[in-house]
């Protein structure tokens, strides 16, 4: 039986696992961080973070006062009296959902469980997960049953990464468990660092409001989107329209148009509940539509920096462009799913070539691109700028000022120009 001043296990140690473990260790909770990286725990082991929301300032002293200590080996976490597991969730090559990370972190876990131990699964995925694959996985190699010998529950991550507003602590935590048991038990721990704990009937409710949270998000970015695409034809500003819309006090609650949809949550999330829903022989159709809109804007967003140098008598072959920003979002260094690498990609396809520069990424090793100084001269040297991602460090008056063109896809040049394309 493990003690509740027993450590706790924090499985996977990147944007959620990191922070995780760094807010439970600052509530008075030890923590066991176990990563497939050798590079990963070595560092935080030394005490540097390799994520841009934990400060080494902050990680540094609660390693070097034994709080935090990071392992490859999963014998460490036989003694945890709870195991939380933060592991990637993605899709596969045919945008289904593999789940195969987190079912073979479970068979490595389960031959080291105890009985009375708590596992807390916070990976994204679809209804049923937790009950199914997950469960199935843990009893097999241990043996043990859940919510009888071990607690077993769901609490879904909410991390975003580079928001200073909310944070692990302060972001209400939903709690599903298997019993009602198991569910005290996931509430007790998350009790003790989070702000507010919010208590749902199973593990499935839970993984439901994630995916419903990000869905949300998915589909009204599409629904301006498309109205984008809709006010470009008709010659109507998109944005003043929004900003009108959102001067209303009740009833309406604004979300901007971009290039498309990145990060670890929002291009993916709904594919979980997409593929789930057909076993249950049900088309989310809404769901899938957005999709289909969000997917497409990379390639109007091209067909826009291709308007911009008709203007200037050029052509998008062969023709310089200069990316400005290739991070998902603003401020931060998160690259995955970035619709901005997909617009690099159908701009060399279309001949042009293509140069970046963002202060929050030095290297894109997949593109053989490195980013470039934003001198007078160097942005003078290409033919069209594209504004991508909005980093508030980046001098926006700069870029229209030395550009012959500039396509802004984020609405980050808050000046009138001739040289400006809007989306």
């Amino acid at each position: 039986m493990s003690s509740p001043k027993a450590p706790v296990g924090v499985v996977g140690l990147g944007y959620v696992g990191l922070p995780l473990s760094v807010t439970l260790a600052e509530a008075g909770v030890d923590v066991v961080g176990l990563d497939a990286a050798a590079r990963v725990v070595d560092g935080i082991n030394a005490g540097r973070s390799h994520i841009e929301d934990i400060a080494q300032e902050r990680l540094s002293p609660l390693v070097a006062g034994g709080q935090i200590r990071a392992t490859t080996n999963w014998e460490d976490v036989s003694g945890c009296q709870a195991v939380v597991i933060c592991l990637p969730t993605p899709l596969d090559l045919h945008r289904e959902p593999d789940l195969s990370i987190v079912v073979t972190a479970a068979g490595d876990l389960a031959p080291h469980l105890v009985p009375g131990q708590l596992i807390v699964l916070e990976s994204t995925t679809y209804p049923g997960t937790t009950r199914g694959e997950l469960r199935a996985a843990l009893e097999e190699g241990s043996g043990l049953v859940a919510g009888r010998d071990f607690h077993l529950a769901f609490s879904p991550e909410r991390v975003d990464p580079g928001r200073v507003d909310f944070d692990t602590k302060s972001t209400p935590k939903v709690v599903g468990g298997l019993t009602p048991e198991c569910t005290a038990r996931a509430a007790a721990l998350y009790g003790r660092f989070c702000d507010r704990v919010v208590v749902v009937g199973s593990p499935e409710v839970a993984e439901m409001t994630k995916l419903l949270e990000n869905i949300f998000r998915a589909v009204n970015i599409a629904l301006v989107n498309e109205l984008a695409m809709l006010c470009d034809r008709m010659e109507i500003d998109v944005w003043e329209v929004i900003d009108a819309a959102a001067t209303k006090p009740f009833g309406f609650m604004p979300f901007r148009p971009g290039p498309g949809l990145g990060g670890h949550c929002i291009p993916i999330d709904p594919f979980y509940l997409t593929w789930k829903a057909r076993e249950f022989d049900f088309h989310t159709e809404f769901i899938e539509l957005a999709g289909k809109i969000n997917a497409q804007m990379p390639a109007f967003c091209v067909g826009k920096v291709a308007q911009a140098l008709n203007r200037s008598r050029k052509a998008l072959n062969g023709s310089r462009v200069l990316v400005l920003g290739v991070a998902y979002k603003p401020d931060v260094s998160d690259t995955r799913e970035s619709p901005a690498l997909r617009i690099i990609e159908l701009l060399r396809r279309e001949g042009a070539e293509v140069s970046y520069h963002d202060p929050h990424v030095s290297e894109l090793p997949k593109l053989g691109l490195s980013s470039v100084a934003l001198t007078d001269e160097g942005i003078r040297g290409f033919d069209c700028a594209v504004v991508v991602t909005d980093h508030t460090s980046v001098d926006y008056v700069q870029i229209v000022e030395q550009s012959d063109r500039v396509v802004d896809l984020r609405n980050a040049l808050k000046e009138d120009s001739d040289k400006v394309v809007r989306l």
